[in-house]
């Protein structure tokens, strides 16, 4: 039986630490693309190297697209992670990187399409659920193979806040959140609980309200800390979920940006874009797509983010025509 490909596009600190990751847990072999000669070859060796220790028998291998010929070593990948992109700095949102990340993803894209055109993607690049349309357009691959970063990251960021508050594990918070990948997203409160209780009964509401905050904040929180550069831990571990729940079929509903169509567009109010949705993830991508019903206050959010998402979208198609 043939070994799963897994290619990374991107060999900063997201895609090198995703690589870590995926080998840890040996979900296949793994090629690492970057612009930059010889850091994607140096990374994927120091991996490599690593693998004795960690008892794990991945591959692990390194190419430079300066060269842009070398976008053929990803042809048989059966997932693509796409981290290439500038990263944010202090006092940037996700969206100011719009239109330079575009003009990033339309280069990958065409060598995703040339080379690899049956494989699922995740698109990591900032702003995701952006750059998820942005290739959608550019490759013409069905939609439902394409998924974006955001939901699985927030989601473990509203957990891990959650989590320290109420001084209990991480395994007993059940929380999630939906929409854009910025800083209207909408952490879903009333589907949040610990141990089966609505954290509702557990935090009073202006506690709720901070934690929330945070949860919205959170990567520019990261980026104030560090000065010149973003999180990348728990963007790798996040993806990471979502790459074993294609490769082994796991079936997780794992809330990421997802294409809205048919019955589901007319439920959210929204057509023709890639937002935060639950999700259920499979070796075919995105196999099912949840109806959330909206309180009024969480309604008034959605529609919030839609509408920013649904502007990037319409940049996205002005330059693409260009």
């Amino acid at each position: 039986m043939p070994r799963t490909k897994i290619s990374i596009v991107g060999a900063g600190n997201v895609g090198s630490s995703l690589a870590q990751f995926l080998a840890l847990r040996e979900l296949g072999d793994i090629y690492l693309f970057d612009i930059v000669e010889g850091v994607p070859e140096g990374k994927a060796l120091d991996i490599y190297e690593g693998n004795p220790h960690w008892g794990t028998d991945s591959k692990v291998v390194g190419f430079s697209t300066q060269n842009e010929e070398n976008y053929k070593h990803m042809a048989g990948s059966d997932v693509i992670i796409v981290t290439a992109g500038l990263a944010r700095k202090p006092g940037m949102s996700r969206d100011d990187l719009l239109s330079k990340n575009v003009e990033v993803i339309s280069g990958v894209a065409r060598n995703i399409k040339k080379y690899a055109p049956e494989a699922k993607i995740v698109v990591v690049t900032n702003p995701a659920d952006t750059m998820a349309y942005a290739l959608y357009k550019i490759t013409g691959f069905k939609p439902e193979r394409i998924m974006g970063l955001g939901g699985s990251l927030d989601s473990s960021r509203f957990r891990t806040f959650l989590s320290m508050e109420l001084g209990v594990s991480v395994e007993d918070i059940n929380a999630f959140v939906i929409g854009g990948h910025g800083d209207d997203m909408v952490p879903f409160i009333r589907y949040s609980s610990a141990g089966g209780i609505p954290i509702t009964k557990l935090l009073p509401k202006e506690k709720i309200e901070e934690i929330v905050k945070r949860t919205r904040t959170g990567g520019g929180e990261i980026v104030n800390y560090l000065k010149t550069g973003s999180a990348y831990y728990a963007p790798g571990i996040s993806i990471t979920a979502m790459v074993e729940s294609i490769v082994r079929d796991k079936k997780r509903m794992i809330p990421s940006a997802a294409f809205l169509t048919g019955s589901h567009a007319k439920h959210y109010g929204a057509e023709g874009i890639f937002i935060g949705l639950p999700v259920k993830i499979g070796s075919n991508g995105i196999e099912q797509v949840y109806d959330m019903d909206f309180s009024e206050e969480e309604l008034a959010l959605w529609k919030k983010t839609v509408a920013s998402v649904q502007e990037n979208c319409r940049k996205v198609d002005e330059f693409l025509s260009k």
